[in-house]
């Protein structure tokens, strides 16, 4: 019977091609090749498979560098924006990129290289560890790094070195990196017990309060320099009193 044939195949259509069956179906109602009643039942089986098959689908797994939470997205976010790279170097990659290459010029500055692992890097600068790669595969496509490879066994490697080889990149970070020259110590007269700036304790105070040369020198001591007018004023007025 036609209704059987209907029926087997809206057990085995795909989602896609329930609708064409249920075409088919009324058709052939329309025509006396269906009853009423066989009608309905297979309209209704028709509807609860395009409901089944929809849950059933596997939602498409996420791939790309798309930031997985907003704690990523921020990671991403400030190692863009931290300035390791010229702005003429940056321009070249994408913000994601541009995040991969600030971790490592970081680990640059630290330690020389970067030997973090690709999973490191991805986690650290808040991407996919396939943009890691494509970063450092560009990078090191435009002359701006070398990438050592280093083979332990047949089948295990140790962590790739990455060095920075351009000279405009080193120059950069030589800068940010740069540190201010010691501030000269400012000595105090050792009569009074002071010590150097240099030799005082970091990190706090000291116990005891320490004083300044007011009483040797009045020149300094606005105090003395006003009682000292004082008086002259006092004797001017004696003088035009007599």
């Amino acid at each position: 019977m036609l209704a059987d044939q209907i029926r087997a195949t809206v057990m085995v259509a795909p989602r896609m091609k329930l609708p064409d069956v249920a075409a088919v179906l009324w058709r052939a109602y329309g025509t006396g090749q269906v009853s009423e009643a066989e009608a309905e039942e297979l309209s209704a089986l028709i509807e609860s498979r395009k409901v089944l098959q929809a849950a059933s689908e596997i939602p498409r797994k996420p791939v790309g560098s798309r930031p997985r939470s907003d704690a990523s997205l921020e990671r991403r976010r400030r190692w863009a924006a931290s300035g390791r790279l010229p702005p003429q170097l940056a321009a070249r990659f994408t913000p994601g990129e541009i995040a991969v290459l600030a971790v490592v010029a970081a680990e640059v500055c630290r330690r020389g290289d970067c030997r973090l692992a690709i999973g490191h890097i991805a986690a650290l600068a808040g991407v996919s560890e396939t943009l890691v790669r494509n970063a450092l595969r560009e990078a090191r496509h435009l002359g701006l790094v070398t990438i050592e490879e280093r083979a332990i066994t047949g089948w295990r490697n140790d962590t790739n070195v990455v060095r920075i080889v351009s000279a405009e990149w080193r120059s950069w970070l030589r800068l940010a990196e740069g540190r201010r020259p010691p501030a000269p110590a400012v000595r105090w007269p050792a009569a009074q017990g002071f010590r150097t700036r240099s030799t005082l304790p970091l990190g706090g105070g000291c116990r005891s309060a320490q004083g300044t040369l007011t009483d040797r020198d009045s020149s300094v001591n606005p105090a003395s320099r006003n009682t000292s007018r004082a008086a002259d004023g006092q004797g001017r007025s004696r003088v035009c009193a007599t």
